[in-house]
């Protein structure tokens, strides 16, 4: 790592940081609504949003610092098992296209905010919804911490706060500032922030990507040396493991728990409040379709992106904390003024999600808790007043826990949080396809899956950190086969199984099941009726589609 401050690295960064914070105060004044105070308007930027616009903000809202920072640095230390995001992002498209379009179409047709207000108007449940929207919450404040670890990432490699031994405000105030400028036009502007800044930010990642995957390996002396040097390097010994490295492919003995990874991932994706907040955003269902069809895109970067994993190991990056390995590898091979703008890009994709997550967060926060539980007679502007206020809070939570955790267990905690959302996608996937499974039946089956994800996860050890005694990672042995599998979608298997097993019960004793508010024409609903509400008279009103 480079001595002091990189002085033309951190002016780059600068004047984008700038120029993204005066585009996220200036999106208050685009697209302007007549009223603003509603949820719709700031924390949905009025569902008016078209193709581009929408491809913009999933991609921003779903391959964040995280992308950059994460998954190289996961294959830097462990070799070809940190690729398990790349299926992942492609097997997720089409199964969301199954379910996305209906969601968004009773979502427009009742005024749905979040997948809690979906769930409490299909199964009547007010208890279902407090769980699907705490689970959102609490799912997603390690993602929103990761995000700003991406951002803190950069400014160590540039130099900027002093090292390991100064002192913690001095060295946090960089982050700090990062967060005021983050808390600020989000509160101020809402949704429509990060869907402007999304722009410049996918942009520069593109040009960063291109730029990598072509000069890095020319300087490296290209890829058969890059994965030779990889392989050396995979082999040797880990001194606290006693086992190798890594491995340039996935072991037999880990087929599973890669397999069982990428499938669960690409069950939670579409689970976390953010990716349904950019969703509902849109402005008809034909959005949503085609951009079914064109994110995969990403994942075409996303494959390029892993591959500086191996580039950093060739390049002799060395970190002791892995979440560096790849701004160190851009400020080793990059010149000044481009390092500058490659972590411009990664701090800039830490500010969009971050955003967006908070937003989203609070939405859950304002419409099922405190409007269901607190203030039933909450106005559209009292909601808007108390979502401003709660991102603003998520995001101090999320600082909190940068601050006070150690840093290079952020990833797993974000997998900790995949583990509790998935467990939501009974109440929500099912329920836009069938209303057989019972609400209560919904509710014990969320928390089996919940409790014994949340245990399992506790279980197990950091395999490369010896004091890092529990939540060291996301993998455990699947009961009933013996090998090790993701704890998520173990999890969500027994979940399933419980809801199955007392629905069956349920019906049988003739439990009370709730009010569905919703008709099936209202499942494929598109913009030009999707403002009237359908009020169904009680006779019909429990019916099963």
């Amino acid at each position: 790592m480079k001595d002091g401050v990189n002085g033309v690295a951190l002016g780059v960064f600068v004047f984008f940081f700038v120029a993204v914070t005066a585009m996220g105060f200036l999106a208050a004044r685009w697209r302007r609504a007549e009223t603003e105070h509603s949820l719709d308007e700031w924390g949905l930027g009025g569902r008016s949003f078209g193709t581009w616009i929408t491809w913009f903000l999933l991609g921003g809202d779903l391959y964040t610092a995280y992308t950059f920072v994460a998954v190289p640095a996961a294959i830097y230390a462990a070799g070809a098992a940190g690729f398990f995001a790349v299926p992942y992002t492609i097997l997720v498209y089409p199964l969301i296209f199954t379910f996305l379009p209906r969601l968004w179409s009773v979502s427009h047709r009742h005024g749905y905010v979040t997948t809690s207000d979906f769930v409490r108007g299909r199964f009547g449940s007010k208890g279902l919804s407090l769980a699907v929207a705490l689970t959102g919450i609490l799912a997603t404040m390690p993602y929103i911490a990761l995000q700003l670890v991406g951002i803190q990432a950069v400014l160590d490699v540039m130099g900027v706060g002093g090292g390991e031994n100064t002192n913690w405000f001095v060295k946090d105030l960089p982050l700090l500032i990062a967060f005021g400028v983050l808390a600020a036009y989000t509160y101020s502007s809402g949704l429509r922030a990060p869907a402007l800044i999304a722009f410049v930010k996918d942009t520069l990642i593109y040009i960063v990507i291109a730029v990598a995957i072509i000069y890095i390996p020319i300087k490296l002396g290209g890829f058969d040396d890059i994965f030779a040097k990889a392989g050396q390097a995979f082999s040797q010994t880990n001194p606290v493991t006693g086992k190798p490295r890594g491995a340039l492919a996935p072991a037999e003995a880990t087929q599973w728990t890669y397999a069982t990874l990428a499938l669960g991932s690409a069950l939670a994706l579409f689970m976390y409040p953010h990716s349904i907040t950019a969703t509902l955003s849109s402005k008809n269902r034909d959005v949503i379709r085609r951009n079914t069809t064109i994110l995969p895109l990403y994942s075409l970067m996303l494959g390029l992106l892993a591959l500086l994993g191996f580039m950093a190991i060739a390049a002799g990056v060395k970190v002791t904390n892995g979440q560096l390995a790849i701004p160190q590898l851009f400020e080793d091979m990059f010149p000044s003024w481009f390092a500058g703008v490659a972590f411009a890009a990664i701090g800039i994709g830490a500010l969009v999600p971050a955003a967006i997550m908070s937003i989203a967060a609070a939405n859950l926060f304002t419409r099922n808790i405190y409007k269901d539980f607190i203030k039933p007679d909450a106005t559209p502007a009292q909601e808007t007043k108390v979502s401003k206020l709660v991102s603003l809070l998520v995001k101090v939570g999320a600082l909190v826990f940068v601050l006070t955790m150690d840093k290079t267990v952020a990833i797993n905690f974000q997998l900790l949080g995949g583990i509790w959302i998935l467990q939501t996608f009974p109440s929500l996937v099912g329920g836009l396809f069938t209303r057989w499974f019972h609400r209560w039946a919904l509710l014990a089956g969320w928390a089996v899956g919940m409790v014994y994800g949340t245990l399992a996860a506790y279980g197990v050890a950091s395999p490369t950190n010896p004091s890092q005694k529990h939540f060291g990672g996301s993998n455990a042995e699947i009961p009933g086969i013996g090998e090790m599998g993701y704890i998520g979608l173990t999890a969500f298997v027994l979940n399933v199984v419980v809801t199955v097993v007392l629905t069956f019960a349920l019906k049988a004793l003739k439990a009370p099941d709730g009010v569905d508010e919703t008709r099936p024409e209202d499942y494929t609903a598109d913009a030009g009726d999707a403002g009237v509400q359908v009020e169904l008279p009680p006779a019909t009103a429990g019916t099963s589609h």
